[in-house]
């Protein structure tokens, strides 16, 4: 890409999840736009590995091995970028467990709750961490990692499913929230992906019939870009274009 079409030259991008998968392909994809890459993961292995991808791209990161259920080292972290930048000007909301895949009345406690805790609750507590450093950014864009497993009854999805919903109906509370603002927020769901996560769910599946992380973060960049003006909209990979997710009235 060159100089003069770096559209985020000059700004922080923060992902979560950032090791592997959709979020490593986008961090580089973000990278390659010019944004400064702030990536979070617990594993310190997958973070390396996309550091030198992004340094031989051109391009820079800082590098936070995190665990999203540490609400304190989200709360630290949001004081860093504040301290250091100012501000954020774009959020991937895209870390995620499968969690287990079973009778709702089967499922324990401790994988409910960790379910939850990983899809649902962490992205909130980016919220209320990054909100003001969003709304400080000339132009806040967030986005979020949904699945079309939230609009459906099925079977032995219930934790995975639930928490995606959940997920969705905070984030368009949120995208009502910064209407009058400069911040735009937005949910994105892939659809079958080339992904650990899609292999653990479908281990049938022949991965290779499947989109890469790379051609699903090149439709997730255009999100990310100042221009971007959609808001509390979800973006289909599949169907190449923009629901609203907003609730009828």
């Amino acid at each position: 890409m060159a100089a003069n079409s770096k559209p985020l030259a000059d700004r922080i991008a923060l992902v979560t999840g950032a090791s592997r998968g959709i979020g490593a392909a986008l961090a580089l994809e973000l990278a390659q736009a010019g944004a400064h890459i702030v990536a979070v993961a617990r594993t310190v292995g997958g973070l390396e590995e996309l550091d030198d991808k992004i340094k031989a791209a051109g391009g820079s990161a800082t590098l936070v091995p995190l665990d999203m259920k540490d609400a304190d080292g989200i709360a630290r972290l949001a004081l860093a970028l504040h301290e250091r930048y100012q501000r954020l000007d774009v959020l991937i909301g895209n870390a995620g467990v499968l969690g287990p895949l079973s009778p709702v009345a089967h499922i324990e406690p401790k994988v409910w709750d960790n379910t939850i805790a990983v899809n649902l609750t962490a992205n909130w507590r980016l919220l209320r961490c990054m909100d003001a450093l969003l709304k400080r950014a000339g132009a806040g864009r967030a986005v979020f990692m949904t699945s079309g497993v939230a609009h459906k009854a099925r079977a032995y999805w219930g934790p995975y499913a639930a928490s995606k919903a959940g997920l969705e109906a905070l984030m368009c509370s949120y995208a009502s929230e910064c209407a009058n603002t400069n911040v735009r927020v937005n949910l994105f769901t892939p659809g079958p992906t080339r992904t650990r996560m899609y292999a653990t769910a479908f281990p049938g599946i022949d991965p290779m019939t499947l989109p890469t992380p790379e051609e699903v973060a090149k439709a997730i960049l255009p999100l990310c870009l100042p221009g971007c003006s959609e808001n509390g909209k979800l973006y289909d990979f599949r169907a190449g274009k923009f629901l609203d997710f907003h609730p009828p009235s």
